[in-house]
């Protein structure tokens, strides 16, 4: 038996939690990944992962070879990866995860642009609104708003996003002008999910934090509509300032209580712990990091 691939096996067997999926990563048939397997089980002396009709999942045993093997493993792919490295020019696939909002607007201008330096590089972007499992999904590197939830991550801080009332002139010449935090109550808001804070916006200026109810007209998880809401006089509400930089900049927006602000998001790339960085995620991290900061908008 070759210990090290049925090692490598059993790694991606956890991580994936499927037979099948990690036949898939490895490039070799499912019944070769189920022989590794009850190899390695026979020569370790013990079950390492329990099978049911749902799922796979380590024993206690296969858990403690998995954490040892799975760092060892990192060790010899860095060593490999480093000599490789050396001769090689950076290529290859890489599988990025990001907000649509942001990544409509800019992410993959910068996917463009790291593309046009490093050609030989392969790209998947997706782009959605939600948290994603790196070591499940295969997802090399993450953006994400917010601290992320899983633990068992490298996070690399990219800043924070500032986040601002506006409308459009026509609906102000409507409606009037909003002059002070209580005019809200008799305006139209428009608001994502996030804005809210137990059906109140908090508005802030310096130290000073406001609680302002209000009574959302629309609520919406998309960026895109609230902004196309807003840009179409549907009423006042809260955007991220580097959605509506343009905007801003035209005079299709304008913003509403300028000495307030909604608390800011803060961003992060994240990437798997138990993943070795390869050269070309740490060349997009490198690359996009000072990009993304370099977004109107963000601090």
């Amino acid at each position: 038996m070759d210990l090290a691939t049925a090692l490598r096996a059993f790694v991606r067997i956890v991580e994936r939690g499927s037979m099948t999926a990690a036949a898939s990563d490895l490039g070799v048939s499912q019944p070769a990944v189920s022989k590794l397997l009850r190899n390695l089980e026979a020569h370790a002396g013990a079950r390492l992962i329990e099978r049911n009709s749902r799922a796979l999942r380590p024993t206690a045993q296969g858990l403690s070879l998995y954490e040892a093997a799975g760092g060892a493993l990192a060790v010899i792919d860095a060593a490999l990866e480093g000599v490789r490295s050396d001769v090689a020019a950076i290529g290859g696939s890489l599988r990025l995860h990001g907000p649509a909002c942001i990544g409509e607007g800019h992410l993959h201008r910068i996917v463009a642009n790291f593309q046009d330096r490093y050609p030989a590089v392969a790209v998947e972007l997706i782009l959605e609104n939600r948290s994603v499992d790196l070591i499940h999904e295969n997802v090399d590197l993450a953006l994400q708003m917010g601290p992320p939830a899983d633990q068992n991550t490298i996070v690399r801080r990219i800043g924070f996003s500032r986040r601002i009332l506006v409308a459009s002139p026509a609906y102000l010449c409507r409606r009037g002008r909003v002059s002070a935090c209580e005019d809200l109550n008799g305006h139209d808001i428009v608001v994502t999910n996030a804005s809210l804070l137990g059906g109140a916006l908090l508005l802030c200026k310096g130290d000073q934090k406001i609680e302002v109810s209000v009574r959302p007209k629309l609520i919406t998880n998309n960026a895109q509509v609230l902004i196309n809401a807003l840009k179409t006089g549907k009423g006042v509400g809260t955007t991220q300032v580097l959605l509506v930089a343009d905007e801003l900049k035209s005079g299709a927006l304008i913003r509403v209580l300028p000495e307030y602000e909604i608390e800011p998001t803060e961003f992060f790339l994240v990437y798997p712990s138990s993943k070795f960085l390869r050269p070309t995620v740490r060349a997009f991290i490198d690359f996009a990091v000072p990009a993304l900061q370099c977004i109107e908008g963000i601090y």
